[in-house]
């Protein structure tokens, strides 16, 4: 089983992490070595540099610990990964310079721990992705595998064995069910039902797995404490996993009331004051950056639209942005002046006849929507978010869409997670709202960055825009 060989895949990696640290401190030494002038007062010899490689081993595999760097990560992302890298490099490198005024040694090369710090997060990213690559396909290959018995057959249940499936590259194996209801022999996606939950320790005994995912259904929570204690009798690491998954974000954020633990139902980051004034100031210096690179690009949209047919050069319409306050969203006009009755009537359609020639153009390539970067110089809306809808669609989808008013506790964005994923334009509501929901729990500096280095590639051009 795989937990017996964890520990030395632990190992390995903090050995290849030594490695990593060694060579790239040997190589900054040699550049610096190579730059020194015969004539250059205060170079420290050699044997300084090698004590200092010494204590900076140890302290930085320290480092890469506290900063979760080998913990399991079958389903930890790159992008988490490289962050806690860079991380561990920051404070590394200041507390190493801390440690240099503190001994008042001001001897030690600037150049070298430029070099060193720069080239030992490079070259740590490139040999975690290299073993994270070798790991993936070994365990495609079904080698490397982590097997798993799941305590209840639910919604939750299928979820679980159903991004399993798809992604065999985290190297997990289920070895079947045990549920109270589903009768024996069962099978979903070719795992089994092995019998009801009381035979759970007889399983555990035969079939020693790594893990157990506790997966009741909603109407079973009464078993959760007499399972639990079969699960901690046997030794074996649990899990579980809320058929409630609908309602509890996937990073609940949790409080303690005197060892009461309190689940928050929503957890939004930007509700923050300091990561609002971050983001704000991101859309602001990011607003007028754009609207001077962009300019060019804007003027000749207006002249074209301007000569193309009579009407405004800009069309104002009705959105709702955050807490559910409407505002005038601007853009480009696209189509033919009508009157606000048939504007209300719905979404433009394929071959809309509303739409000019030279609309077609802009609303494929969303030129149209460059005006809104003053939307977001005035605070309206962010570069980064949801897209915000017509007050119309709004009440329409707050009674079809569970969850969907909660876009509004963000300013809507020119861009989002949901549009670099596909869904723009004529597509679902409900993945567009899945993904909106994702990222305003999951918000980061670093997500935000993503998606709008995504945008040229995958969210200018929309195929379905009419």
């Amino acid at each position: 089983m795989i937990k017996d060989n964890q520990k030395y895949f632990n190992r390995l990696q903090v050995v290849l992490d030594g490695f990593v640290i060694i060579v790239s401190y040997l190589i900054a030494w040699y550049v610096m070595m190579t730059n020194v002038r015969e004539d250059e007062i205060g170079v420290l010899p050699p044997e300084i540099y090698i004590m200092a490689l010494v204590l900076l081993v140890p302290f930085f595999l320290l480092l890469y610990y506290a900063c979760n760097l080998y913990t399991p990560k079958r389903m930890q992302g790159r992008r988490l990964e490289g962050s806690n890298i860079l991380k561990a490099n920051i404070i590394g490198a200041l507390t190493f310079m801390a440690v240099l005024y503190l001994i008042k040694q001001g001897d030690v090369s600037r150049r070298l721990l430029v070099v060193f710090f720069t080239l030992n997060v490079v070259l740590t990213v490139a040999e975690r992705n290299a073993v994270r690559l070798v790991l993936m396909n070994a365990r495609k290959l079904g080698l490397n595998q982590k097997h798993v018995i799941l305590v209840g057959y639910s919604r939750a249940a299928e979820e679980y064995i159903d991004r399993i499936v798809q992604n065999p590259q985290w190297g997990y194996r289920i070895m079947g069910i045990l549920d109270d209801n589903v009768p024996t022999g069962t099978l979903y996606r070719n795992v089994e039902v092995l019998g009801a939950t009381e035979s759970l320790s007889y399983i555990l005994d035969g079939n020693n797995p790594d893990e157990i995912a506790i997966t009741l259904g909603l109407n079973e929570y009464y078993k959760l404490e007499r399972i639990v204690a079969m699960c901690e009798k046997s030794g074996v690491h649990t899990k579980f996993i809320p058929d409630y998954s609908n309602i509890i974000p996937t990073k609940p954020y949790t409080e303690d009331i005197l060892g009461l633990p309190v689940i928050n139902i929503r957890h939004v980051p930007l509700s923050n004051t300091f990561n609002m004034m971050v983001k704000r100031s991101m859309d602001v210096v990011g607003s007028l950056v754009c609207i001077v690179l962009f300019s060019p690009v804007m003027l000749l949209a207006a002249i074209a639209v301007r000569v193309s047919s009579p009407g405004p050069l800009i069309f104002k319409q009705e959105r709702v942005g955050l807490h559910n306050q409407p505002f005038q969203m601007y853009k480009f006009r696209s189509m033919e002046v009508q009157s606000k009755a048939d504007e209300k009537k719905g979404w433009t359609i394929k071959n809309d006849p509303r739409v000019t020639p030279v609309g077609r153009f802009i609303r494929k390539t969303s030129i149209d929507e460059l005006p809104q970067l003053f939307n977001v110089l005035k605070g309206d809306m962010s570069l980064v978010g949801p897209r915000p809808e017509r007050p119309q669609f709004v009440e329409k989808f707050r009674e079809e869409i569970p969850r969907y008013m909660i876009k509004h506790q963000v300013r809507p964005g020119m861009t989002g997670w949901a549009q670099v994923n596909g869904y723009r334009g004529n597509t679902s509501i409900k993945k567009r709202i899945e993904h909106d929901l994702y990222y305003i729990e999951n918000w980061s500096v670093g997500l935000d960055i993503k998606i709008l280095l995504m945008t040229p590639l995958k969210g200018f051009v929309n195929k379905n825009a009419y």
